[in-house]
């Protein structure tokens, strides 16, 4: 079995938790509670005949991503960015802080999550063109898009390893 580690990361509030429970427990709530520092949860899947765990990290959400542990990103072999496209700031949080990853990740497998996809018509932003082919709608809430996100980010891990 093939083991990889993948962060999410993004602005407070964006969904990075819920997600990550949609995707490893297929449940959603309601009530909200900060993630302090990271947590940490595996889950087992086959991706094109190849069996993997996935060691999520969910990364706290550091409004001033000065205070990003990059840490915390050591041994990542993808990442997702999630953003909250009903609050604009998210999207430019977001795309400051893929930079910053990438500097200190270099080119791994990465796509922007632009979640609460259940709440389309209140979208603020829209992913930018430059990197469309790297973005996937999602819905912690009605899982609308959460396996795809997690199992093209596994498919691109393992072609790259």
């Amino acid at each position: 079995m093939i083991s990889k580690k993948i962060c999410l990361l993004g602005a407070s509030a964006v969904g990075k938790t819920s997600l990550t429970r949609r995707f490893v427990e297929g449940e959603f709530s309601d009530r909200y509670l900060t993630t302090i520092g990271v947590k940490i949860v595996k889950k087992e899947l086959t991706v094109d005949g190849v069996e993997a765990r996935l060691i999520l990290w969910d990364v706290s959400g550091e409004d001033d991503y000065a205070e990003l542990r990059m840490s915390y990103l050591r041994g990542a072999s993808g990442y997702l960015l999630v953003v909250d496209p009903t609050r604009k700031e998210t999207m430019a949080k977001a795309l400051d802080l893929d930079g910053r990853v990438r500097e200190a990740l270099g080119d791994v497998p990465r796509l922007l999550l632009m979640n609460k996809a259940d709440l389309r018509e209140d979208w603020r932003v829209e992913a930018p063109d430059a990197i469309s082919e790297r973005v996937v709608e999602t819905s912690a809430k009605t899982g609308a898009g959460v396996e795809e996100a997690f199992n093209k980010l596994a498919q691109e891990m393992l072609k790259s390893a």
